[in-house]
């Protein structure tokens, strides 16, 4: 293996947790009468829910208890392309989404988001004591941020 193939990404936190729900109407009212919520887009069978910079998904399945087609957690990461890598070299099994998703060897699905490319944000301060100073925003992150009054400075 020379250097090269040896980089890893980092992971810098997760960006949001995807749960599959019977109903999505059912899963609002049950997650509205807990909590204060603020809906971020609604679709005829999903919902995301905002927290802040990360979110929570719901997605209507016909069989909430069965295989998670849905279910999974997006991870943040520095550089997706070295996950990428990895996963070939490891000959993981690949989630076919448009995404960077797969499956860990006991059915857990991930899904890997560039940090730059996500609202969710790491304080300067985190990302130093993380050995991350220095990443960044796409444009689009930071419009989608300053729209809700959360622009890095």
């Amino acid at each position: 293996m020379t250097d090269a193939d040896d980089e890893r990404a980092r992971p810098v936190g997760i960006n949001h947790v995807a749960l599959e729900v019977g109903d999505v109407d059912e899963a609002l009212d049950f997650y509205e009468s807990l909590f204060e919520l603020e809906l971020r887009g609604r679709g005829e069978s999903a919902a995301f829910i905002d927290l802040g910079d990360q979110f929570l998904a719901l997605s209507e399945t016909d069989d909430p208890g069965g295989p998670d087609d849905h279910r999974h957690f997006g991870l943040v990461v520095d550089d997706p392309e070295a996950v990428e890598r990895r996963l070939e070299a490891a000959d993981a099994e690949r989630v076919p989404s448009g995404s960077l998703d797969f499956r860990d060897p006991w059915g857990n699905r991930v899904q890997v988001v560039a940090y730059e490319d996500v609202q969710f944000t790491k304080a300067d301060h985190v990302l130093r004591g993380m050995g991350l100073e220095g990443l960044g925003k796409s444009e689009s992150a930071r419009s989608e941020l300053a729209e809700k009054g959360m622009a890095p400075e």
